[in-house]
């Protein structure tokens, strides 16, 4: 397959009803970098993270950073789609099996940075179309996933009545990218995004509202796929973190912690830090351990 058609087909949303439509795209295109690509270019700062610079069919157009640590090479893929759907399957059951539970989070990243990766070789002036259509995509999976293993999920508008002197006034309407809802409770709230960068302090302000105007304790709980962007010129290119520590923390002390935060590609302060470790998990914690706590 070529990569306009590789192009064509991650632009088109509709084709990626599945999760199967996920594994078969990020196939495709596992394939076509094995020998279709310019060049892999090594950051220069966190050397595992890699650039794919396309031939003339891509504009010559550079990819967003790779995590070569995450990302599952076309030789393996089979076997990892195989591990991946057995993981779906016994989704509980694998609390105690690392192998299985670092494949998840290798197998969602790197089905949904092929998206990415592929999107980027639009030219310049369709870059925010892509970077749309790319979180759309990355909302779409992760609720997909839920669903598989069993999750009451959909996205949507949730009303919240505001009551004063046992009146209601009026209501307000949240959008979220995840309800978790059962027998017409809202038992979960999350949001789903590519990248935390200016989206973080809504999160956190969203739990507050709803909470305080519920007189409820809902879980609220964020999902990020990674939180680094390149940086720099041709050849020297490196990567950014796009993670605001200080308002991450500000937020969790002074206001409320969410109940969960789970990202693919994790930040290394995030592994180290006592405050950001204590809140931030990686993925298969999510869907092993903590989204069966929030529905209990």
């Amino acid at each position: 397959m070529t990569l306009l058609q590789l192009v064509e087909w991650a632009k088109t949303k509709n084709r990626f009803q599945t999760i199967d439509d996920y594994s078969s795209f990020c196939e495709e295109y596992l394939s076509f970098i094995f020998d279709g690509l310019q060049a892999v270019i090594v950051s220069q700062n966190e050397n595992h993270y890699h650039f794919f610079q396309y031939r003339e069919d891509g504009n010559f157009n550079v990819s967003r950073p790779i995590n070569s640590n995450l990302m599952i090479s076309i030789e393996n893929f089979h076997s990892a789609k195989q591990d991946f759907n057995y993981a779906m399957q016994h989704i509980q059951e694998i609390k105690e099996e690392p192998h299985l539970r670092e494949l998840i989070n290798k197998f969602i990243y790197t089905c949904q940075q092929m998206i990415g990766a592929a999107l980027d070789a639009l030219p310049a002036g369709k870059s925010n179309k892509a970077r749309k259509i790319n979180g759309d995509l990355f909302e779409r999976y992760i609720r997909l996933i839920l669903q598989n293993i069993g999750i009451p999920v959909h996205d949507g508008v949730v009303s919240v009545p505001v009551i004063v002197d046992d009146q209601e006034l009026f209501k307000m309407s949240y959008q979220h990218d995840i309800i978790v809802e059962e027998s017409g409770e809202v038992r979960a709230i999350g949001s789903v995004k590519t990248s935390s960068k200016d989206r973080i302090d809504k999160i956190f302000i969203d739990k507050f509202l709803y909470n305080r105007l519920t007189n409820a304790a809902t879980p609220h709980f964020a999902v990020f796929l990674n939180d680094v962007q390149r940086k720099g010129r041709e050849p020297h290119f490196g990567v950014n973190t796009t993670f605001l520590t200080g308002h991450f923390k500000g937020y969790t002390i002074k206001l409320n912690p969410l109940d969960g935060v789970y990202y693919c590609d994790l930040r290394p302060n995030m592994l180290i830090d006592d405050i950001l470790s204590s809140q931030i998990r990686s993925l298969d914690v999510l869907l092993t351990e903590d989204i069966w706590r929030f529905i209990k």
